[in-house]
């Protein structure tokens, strides 16, 4: 084979459904499979254009369309697309056009058609999964479902509360007030319609109709009803109803099901579900005006945090969507606390650590955070400034959810208030001479974004942290034997090992004993190969082009990383949901034999690149 087909193999031995092939198949795929470059923007596919060929991206990112322009699927490295076409016709039913820069692998149309005839795999693959990679990927092109995704149905809190066309609008204030709402749905009562929906009556009407005119309260509900309102269906979307609404100027809108009443929609609902998206909630981070109504915010934070899980957003995308929130709270207190204090008398950065800077945070965190200080800094003229700006913004982010610091990473801490020379110095005797202490402090430290002031200072910290720790073998080395130190929670028998520490006897710590080891085992990676990267799934691209694990083992571990937070991301969630304190503790039992299997699975992955790590950095 030639040097070109041993890649192309080696790459379908890595990808689904052409890993499960047996290799005289790989082979023979290898052999027969041509390469096209496109430039991003340019287009792949039109629809209806003769299709000859089944397309695997070998690098880059495509996205596909429905035939009326809307986005019907995003795919990257692995991904496959024209197999519907080729399946109806030989005609392209979903156009493509390149993302970026992207590699096409050409799997020829006789070839394909070969392997979907004789291939039960292959064939489940092409057709039951596409339903489901798309699922997978429908997370990946956005944060949460909007107004256009969202059914009606899934904001219905409760059965309307409804009354017959015969009853006086003093039994309506009476049952109105009894439950709290402030609107009613009038029921026909005759023999033919009886149940079906007659009109509306809200305490606008009761107001504007019956007490403005002088009308007795013993007047039927139907004088002053609306009559024949404007409904809408269960299964319909938010945005029509929004739509219906702005339209007939209404603020509450029948829901039917089969022409019978199941709800109303009020536009406060609306507001209330767009208050849980991430986007709403950083905009109304900036347009508070003290800490009091930040702390307010937190309760649209955790509902944001819940819409997320269940629209099934990613581990990647909560992550990024919670951190970029937490920044907001860090930005918008910095704005008034130099509106209280003044300007500031040197120039400074604040430093977000940890899984903020990771873009990896979650509903439950501490603040982890530093300041960096000009380097003209005196602490006799300047200190006491900039340690009142520092109690602001902690005392502020615990009034905002995120927990003080128990090991008292915080700006409020001198040692973590200094100039930036001092902190150059910081690193580099962590990185030549490292201790106990100080590869704990890299741990955190090494994982820094700047969030507001002079920022390109974290950037050149980080540059500092790329090119030094590349140079230092034993530095690496003591890095390892920390990431070590926190092993998965499986036994002998590949049987899960509890906790037992009281409170949360017989569970699982998920993040010290599963994302917390595989962050740290990933660090390293990054650190050694001089990773620019900070997010752990982009550390893991780097590191899988960097060819330093053994084939496959970074598409492993990244699918493991994904499983392992996504478990700790659902308990928290669901936590949350029954109106209990989320935490970091998972119990098995609560898992389904399906959960339970595929963690088992992440966990044993995890163990396998701990013991690999060991062998290569010589730990």
């Amino acid at each position: 084979m030639e040097i070109e087909q041993i890649e192309i193999l080696e790459f379908l031995k890595r990808h689904p459904p052409f890993a499960q092939l047996e290799e005289p198949e790989q082979l023979r795929l290898a052999r027969c499979i041509d390469v096209a470059y496109f430039k991003a923007g340019s287009d792949i596919l039109r629809f209806n254009e003769p299709l000859n060929s089944l397309y695997l991206i070998r690098s880059g990112a495509v996205e596909t369309f429905r035939r009326n322009g809307d986005l019907y699927n995003r795919l990257s490295e692995g991904g496959i697309f024209g197999e519907q076409g080729l399946l109806r016709g030989g005609k392209v039913r979903f156009p493509a056009c390149a993302l970026e820069d992207t590699l096409i692998y050409l799997i020829p149309a006789a070839d394909f058609q070969q392997l979907f005839d004789g291939n039960e795999f292959f064939a489940d693959y092409v057709e039951v999964g596409d339903s489901e990679r798309r699922k997978s990927t429908k997370a990946a092109r956005q944060t949460e479902t909007d107004l256009h995704s969202a059914q009606i149905s899934s904001l219905l809190q409760r059965q309307p509360v409804c009354l017959p066309a015969s009853a006086t609008v003093w039994q309506a204030a009476q049952i109105m007030t009894e439950h709290g709402v402030s609107c009613l749905l009038i029921l026909h009562d005759d023999d033919t319609e009886q149940g079906k929906l007659a009109g509306i009556i809200t305490d606008r009407d009761i107001r504007s109709r019956l007490v403005a005119p002088g009308l007795k309260s013993e007047t039927c509900v139907s004088t002053i009803m609306t009559a024949n309102p404007v409904t809408i269906n269960a299964q319909q979307y938010l945005f029509e109803a929004m739509m219906l609404m702005l339209r007939h100027n209404v603020h509450h809108l029948p829901v039917v099901q089969q022409a019978t009443p199941v709800g109303v929609l009020a536009l406060s609902d609306i507001i209330r579900y767009e208050s849980q998206n991430s986007l709403f909630v950083v905009s109304s981070i900036f347009r508070q005006q003290s800490v009091a109504e930040l702390s307010a915010l937190s309760k649209d934070v955790k509902a944001c945090f819940v819409r997320m899980v269940n629209e099934d957003a990613n581990s990647q995308m909560i992550g990024s969507a919670m951190a970029a929130i937490g920044r907001s709270f860090k930005q918008r207190l910095l704005e008034l606390a130099e509106q209280q204090l003044g300007p500031p008398p040197v120039p400074y950065c604040f430093l977000a650590l940890g899984s903020m800077a990771r873009d990896e945070q979650l509903i439950v965190t501490d603040q982890d955070n530093a300041l960096v200080l000009d380097n003209h800094f005196d602490p006799a003229l300047h200190d006491a400034y900039f340690q009142q700006l520092a109690a602001f913004v902690c005392d502020g982010l615990a009034a905002c959810g995120y927990s003080y610091c128990s090991g008292d990473i915080m700006a409020t801490n001198p040692k973590w208030r200094q100039p930036l020379k001092v902190w150059r110095q910081y690193f580099s005797d962590w990185i030549a001479q490292p201790s106990a202490e100080r590869l704990l402090h890299a741990n955190i430290f090494f994982d820094l974004d700047g969030v507001w002031g002079q920022t390109q200072w974290a950037d050149e910290l980080n540059q500092l942290i790329i090119s030094a720790t590349r140079k230092q073998s034993q530095f690496l080395a003591c890095m390892t034997r920390n990431a070590l130190q926190r092993t998965p929670p499986l036994g002998f028998f590949k049987d899960f090992v509890m906790e037992n520490d009281g409170r949360h006897n017989n569970s699982l710590n998920i993040k010290r004993r599963g994302t917390a080891p595989m962050t740290d085992l990933i660090r390293v990676h990054a650190l050694a190969i001089g990773s620019g990267a900070t997010n752990s799934f982009e550390r893991l691209r780097d590191i899988i082009a960097a060819k330093v694990l053994p084939t496959g083992r970074g598409e492993d571990l990244r699918d493991a990383f994904e499983v392992i937070a996504m478990s700790r991301i659902r308990q928290q969630a669901l936590a949350l949901s029954a109106g209990e304190t989320p935490d970091n503790n998972l119990v098995p039992e609560r898992l389904s034999e399906f959960e339970r299997k595929h963690l088992k699975e992440a966990f044993s992955v995890l163990s396998n690149a701990q013991k690999f790590a060991k062998f290569h950095f010589r730990a």
